[in-house]
């Protein structure tokens, strides 16, 4: 096999290499992964460590997490169901994943920990718990145009009302106050932390702001709980979701945390064996607590990996995690804003770029389609990242990229050579153009007369590099 090298970013220089006292802190991961060295084929030939910059989408596995699927799956068995002992060991683990999810979101004594199959399931399963009086919901829920679709589309089909995101967090904060104020609003949903550009809110503020209106708030963190602790109680939130498969974890689990009263009372969310009391021809009596909304059989192996997951983040030093990331952020932020045409993207002109952010950044390269772009990364450097409109069509609107943007994301598995790789790559095209022709294949951008092939267990399905649904106009 051959091993591609690249050159240092000409555009974006450091002391002693790339690793000087500012940027030593990320040469290296933070945790370990699964498939941190899995070598991606290069169109021009050889091979190259494959650059994961789309932890956003979904991070790779925590390899103690996939040690630990590894030590259960032999127990994997029915879950409240069963007499038998491996139905007991994977009831007890399945019930104790509540628990350690409960401690590690900061999680109040009585809150409901819901399992669902991701972030947007968890939403859903709220929207359809809003409170309801004589038939008619007892308020709106509220929500800024920034929000990822997750955090959208469940309140369109209750009464809502949106809000436009002003110029600054501090504007848009005085509008969501405006809102607040006309009342008749039960629920403020607002994300985390944005998955477009990594932007956080200032949640316990918000919490505040709501409830002093008389409104519960909701919490998307899908993007903000792989990269900083959330403590509910503390913030005073009241819902609180997020993804296994974003935090580390396979298996595609989600979870909703949070108070007791609204979940116990809405419509069950999945009809089916588990949610009832008991169940007549033509009738039935629903139970209560997280049983109400995990109709079926549940995902065992979700849950767990993703309570072992979040042990294994909330052991970390939360002064290195952070310094890890944000080296890693200013680098290639830096870096990019050094590359002639290249543009990074933000909310709020107010956001702190050192410390109001997450590993998520935004940027676009004037003269060339984002999905080009994403293309020839992957095709003749190795790197791996988003482009599209990352399921936040109003947000990509309102930023002026009708057709998209890239963003690079990364995590405890990222190192700087990671960022290094995508700036050399992207400094390369603004100096010499494609080193490939490049045509667009049901939708997405691929190398034409590609011959590089998949691992012999991986189909190579014509068309299935389609775009996805969140890229289309």
């Amino acid at each position: 096999m051959t091993t591609a090298t690249f050159p240092a970013n000409p555009g974006f220089t450091a002391p002693a290499g790339i690793l000087n006292d500012r940027f030593a802190v990320a040469g290296r991961p933070l945790s370990a992964v699964t498939g941190a060295e899995i070598q991606a084929p290069l169109i021009q030939g050889g091979h190259v460590r494959y650059a994961n910059l789309d932890y956003g989408a979904s991070a790779p596995a925590l390899s103690v997490v996939s040690a630990y699927l590894n030590e259960i799956l032999p127990y994997y068995a029915s879950v409240h169901r069963g007499a038998g002992y491996a139905s007991q060991i994977s009831t007890s683990v399945y019930e104790n994943a509540r628990a350690i999810v409960r401690e590690f979101v900061g999680g109040r004594p009585d809150d409901s920990v819901i399992f669902t199959r991701n972030t947007t399931d968890s939403l859903n399963l709220l929207a359809g718990c809003l409170p309801v009086k004589d038939g008619r919901h007892t308020g709106e829920v509220l929500y800024l145009d920034i929000e990822h679709h997750a955090n959208l589309l469940p309140w369109q089909g209750v009464p809502h009302r949106s809000v436009i995101a002003a110029a600054t967090l501090s504007e848009t904060i005085e509008n969501l106050r405006s809102e607040l104020r006309h009342g008749d609003v039960s629920l403020l949903a607002v994300t985390g932390a944005s998955n477009v550009t990594g932007e956080i809110l200032p949640i316990r503020q918000l919490a505040a702001l709501a409830h002093e209106h008389g409104a519960r708030i909701v919490v998307d963190a899908a993007q903000l709980a792989p990269h900083r602790r959330v403590d509910i109680a503390a913030d005073d939130v009241d819902y609180l979701a997020f993804s296994g498969h974003k935090l580390y974890a396979p298996f595609g689990a989600g979870v909703l945390v949070g108070r007791t009263d609204w979940l116990d009372a809405g419509t069950p969310h999945l009809a089916g064996g588990g949610a009832v009391r008991e169940a007549r021809l033509d009738s039935v009596s629903w139970a209560t607590g997280p049983a109400r909304h995990e109709g079926g059989s549940p995902n065992v192996l979700g849950a767990a990996t993703l309570a072992r997951a979040t042990q294994v983040i909330a052991a970390l030093d939360q002064e290195l995690w952070h310094a890890h990331e944000s080296a890693i952020r200013s680098f290639l932020v830096e870096g990019l804003q050094k590359i002639d045409g290249v543009s990074v993207h933000q909310i709020f002109s107010d956001t702190d770029q050192s410390t109001d952010t997450i590993g998520v950044v935004n940027f676009s390269l004037a003269g060339y389609d984002a999905g080009l772009v994403a293309a020839y990364l992957s095709a003749e450097h190795g790197v791996g990242l988003r482009d599209g409109r990352f399921c936040a069509h109003p947000l990509l609107k309102r930023l002026g990229l009708p057709s998209g943007s890239l963003r690079a994301s990364f995590g405890v598995g990222s190192r700087l050579e990671d960022a290094q790789r995508l700036l050399a790559g992207i400094e390369e095209l603004r100096r010499s153009g494609l080193g490939w022709d490049y045509v667009v294949d049901s939708g997405r951008w691929v190398p034409a007369n590609d011959t590089r092939s998949y691992p012999d267990w991986a189909p190579n399905t014509p068309g299935t590099a389609g775009a996805a649904p969140c890229t289309d106009d």
